[in-house]
């Protein structure tokens, strides 16, 4: 019921006065904080919106889609290859920028909804977001390595893209659910949303999601990074104090 009235509330203020008439959408998200804990298992994100169109449209003549993007990152791929019988790690391609996760949400069939030109200027599609410059000369099929990075991440479930299942209601209102995994990083999530008519872009929306680290993973996290050494002490001095107590343990109750 909340969620409905926080739709209803967009809509009301797309129906205000505007300055000029065109072509709007506004959305929010169900939450712009996310802790990640060391029980997080994962969690839903509710995207909802409103639309505001200019004139009398078909039913079929809007779309959206909605693009969840996690902080990027540079990624090191490579290539397996066969040498004197055994199969090992060849030489490596890094990938200049590649986002941590990536998610879109569409209205109908990506490719249908959304022109060629119109994806090139907004970088919606998967293989646009992942970027390849300056491949090494020896490389014969730069895709080949990008394709390994959208591989990975689709079976780690970082990486989707969900045809179908934005839900527009009467070209007004339109809501979608983008499952976000255990294993995100932390970092900024932007969330983009575009309205499309015949293929191109009327307007787009931004939003954020700050997704920071919490409690003891917080602590785990930052002695790894800002005290590496202090970390790898610890983590030592732990193990052998584990190890001992164990020992001791089977010792005391199982001597046998």
């Amino acid at each position: 019921m909340t969620r409905l009235f926080a739709i209803l509330a967009l809509a009301i203020a797309l129906v205000g006065p505007v300055t000029q008439a065109e072509d709007r959408v506004v959305a929010s998200l169900s939450q712009h904080n996310l802790a990640l804990t060391t029980d997080f298992t994962g969690t839903e994100l509710f995207v909802y919106g409103a639309i505001r169109t200019v004139g009398d449209l078909p039913a079929d003549a809007i779309d959206v889609i909605v693009a969840i993007t996690g902080p990027t990152e540079r990624v090191n791929v490579r290539k397996k290859e066969r040498q004197f019988g055994i199969w090992i790690n060849g030489k490596g391609v890094e990938i200049d920028a590649a986002p941590s996760f990536y998610a879109v949400a569409t209205t109908g069939p990506l490719r249908d909804i959304v022109s060629w030109t119109e994806d090139f200027r907004h970088r919606i599609a998967l293989d646009l977001v992942i970027r390849l410059i300056d491949a090494p000369a020896w490389v014969e099929d730069r895709e080949e390595y990008r394709a390994a990075v959208a591989r990975i991440r689709e079976e780690q479930g970082l990486y989707s893209l969900q045809e179908g299942t934005v839900a527009l209601i009467d070209n007004a209102l339109f809501e979608t659910r983008i499952q976000l995994p255990a294993n995100l990083v932390e970092g900024d999530y932007k969330a983009r949303i575009f309205l499309l008519k015949d293929g191109t872009v009327l307007d787009t929306y931004e939003d954020r999601v700050e997704v920071r680290r919490a409690g003891i993973g917080r602590w785990i996290y930052t002695s790894a990074h800002e005290w590496p050494a202090v970390y790898g002490i610890v983590s030592i001095l732990v193990a052998l104090a584990a190890g001992w107590l164990a020992s001791a343990f089977f010792r005391t109750f199982f001597p046998n």
